[in-house]
């Protein structure tokens, strides 16, 4: 997983994988969830993003199994 922040455009990027992407759906007005052949989720694009998350605040946990 990849996270990109573009402050240029106030866009995040976030990709889950590296497969080929074949179609693109509207979640609202500024989110974008890109899919693949099979319909899974291969990145979410988040515009306006400073309006929707806090950009300069990220953190990730691994949880134990």
């Amino acid at each position: 997983m990849r996270v990109k922040y573009f402050p240029d455009t106030d866009t995040l990027l976030l990709t889950f994988s590296n497969h080929a992407i074949v179609d693109t759906f509207d979640i609202n007005e500024d989110v974008l969830a890109e899919v693949d052949e099979h319909g899974h989720v291969v990145s979410m694009t988040i515009e306006h993003a400073q309006r929707q998350t806090d950009v300069n605040a990220f953190t990730f946990e691994r949880v134990a199994v």
